[in-house]
């Protein structure tokens, strides 16, 4: 696990040297991403400076509740308008449809924990032994002694809490656990955090939900449990794509089931495939992904395929 106090440093020079800062938060935006940029911009913000947050997608609905936030489609900015851009959670996930319309005047700071990133800044913390960007900018705020807000707090803990399944991942360690804590102390409502991410559903993603559960089926060759997810399913559920992130974690924990896979109907043209696996299954669903062009952790990875999902004897195919 690299040690980033020095780009932690240098990251802070920027932004008090910076007027315009742009933060981008990653596609399909999850409260990893959400917590790590909104933290962030609430620091930005403090130190008198502008700051805007781009993502090809809206500011998720599920996370008002939480805390408010605006996110700008990149289209709708002058992305060389800005002195630094900092892509937290982002960089291979939507920041890198950008980055070469970038100047060399503009600073770039990449923040991320994902595998398999080639794209590089002028200054990088990118390292996939961390559990999530939140517990980045975790860092980045107490090796730089800057202070933790409730507010500040309330998201890092959001982030973390979600990349982790609720401190339940292989990706825990010892220093997240004390992360955690401190932000608990710092006034992070533990409880209200998880049940606005894990438990508390409306009626329309449990509905959505049943459905995935109840087209569930199960290869007892490879260990695979797998369902599918189409456009219709979430409108007539009343649901939103939202609903869809824990369906491969749920399915994942089925007995003797060594890996599940979640295909899901994004756009008119786009399946979004979720795999999970456990730690005490071994399997590399990374592996998988890769295969397949896309990527991410051993037990959490993911790949997109264009097409749409059709229903077969044997299960689902993308045409």
């Amino acid at each position: 696990m690299q040690n980033f106090d020095s780009e932690f440093h240098t990251l802070k020079y920027i932004i008090a040297k910076a007027n315009r800062i742009l933060l981008f938060a990653h596609n399909r935006p999850d409260p990893d991403t959400v917590g790590a940029n909104l933290a962030l911009s609430e620091y930005i913000k403090n130190c008198g400076k502008h700051v805007d947050i781009a993502c090809f997608d809206a500011f998720p609905d599920n996370l008002k509740h939480l805390f408010e936030g605006t996110f700008f489609h990149p289209e709708q900015l002058d992305l060389t308008s800005y002195d630094a851009i900092i892509a937290s959670d982002s960089v291979d996930r939507g920041f890198d449809k950008v980055i070469g319309t970038l100047s060399e005047k503009q600073v770039v700071v990449l923040i991320d924990h994902h595998p398999d990133i080639h794209i590089t800044g002028d200054v990088n913390m990118v390292d996939a032994e961390y559990s999530s960007s939140s517990e980045l900018l975790y860092l980045f705020f107490s090796t730089t002694e800057i202070k933790i807000t409730k507010v500040m707090a309330t998201m890092l803990l959001t982030g973390i809490l979600f990349d982790t399944g609720g401190l339940q991942h292989s990706n825990v360690s010892p220093r997240v656990m004390e992360i955690a804590s401190d932000l608990v102390k710092k006034g992070a409502p533990l409880e209200k955090i998880t049940q606005m991410i894990f438990t508390k559903k409306n009626i329309g993603a449990l509905k959505l939900w049943g459905r995935a559960f109840e087209k569930a089926h199960f290869n007892r060759k490879n260990g695979m449990l797998v369902t599918a997810i189409t456009k219709k399913d979430v409108e007539d559920c009343q649901a939103s794509p939202e609903d869809i992130y824990q369906v491969s974690s749920i399915l994942s924990s089925v007995p003797d089931t060594k890996f599940a896979l979640v295909l899901s109907e994004r756009d008119d043209n786009t399946v979004r495939a979720s795999l999970r696996s456990s730690d005490q299954e071994g399997v590399d669903v990374s592996a998988i992904a890769h295969q397949f062009g896309g990527g991410g952790h051993k037990l959490a990875s993911g790949f997109e395929i264009q097409g749409k999902l059709l229903e077969t004897e044997e299960g689902w195919t993308i045409q």
